[in-house]
């Protein structure tokens, strides 16, 4: 499944996002993946999660995000749930469409049981149409 936390910049999304994740980790039995534009939430994440800072890693578009997003999978078939703070900026998204790279995001949560949450930079009147009609992907707007 995977899961969008919407809203414009400054409402919340960050916040939302880590009491979620450090809520999940005390009842969830698999690994916990965060994904971050850079390490500034080190310190309020709970230590059994795995923080990842994607700007480490030469990612240029939605595609190289897409296979980085994969390949972490691949690599630990224990991984329950993955959280993504700034997806716009770490997926290198900007001023484009999200809805293919979510959709294919969406088919590789449920090909490999990973629930996905995302938090979505963008004003409400800007979401894409297409997302919301997917019956497949949560939708929280702030």
């Amino acid at each position: 499944m995977v899961s969008l936390i919407v809203g414009q910049k400054g409402k919340g999304k960050t916040k939302e996002l880590l009491d979620k994740v450090n809520t999940d980790v005390k009842t969830v039995s698999g690994n916990i993946v965060y994904l971050d534009k850079d390490t500034a939430h080190m310190f309020e994440l709970n230590n059994k999660i795995r923080l990842i800072n994607v700007s480490e890693y030469d990612i240029s578009g939605p595609d190289e995000f897409y296979g980085f997003v994969a390949g972490i999978i691949s690599q630990n078939h224990d991984i329950q749930q993955m959280y993504f703070d700034s997806y716009i900026k770490i997926s290198h998204q900007a001023d484009v469409d999200i809805t293919e790279n979510v959709e294919k995001l969406a088919a590789l949560s449920e090909k490999y049981k990973v629930d996905m949450i995302l938090s979505v930079g963008l004003e409400r009147s800007k979401f894409p149409a297409g997302l919301q009609a997917n019956e497949k992907i949560a939708i929280n707007f702030l």
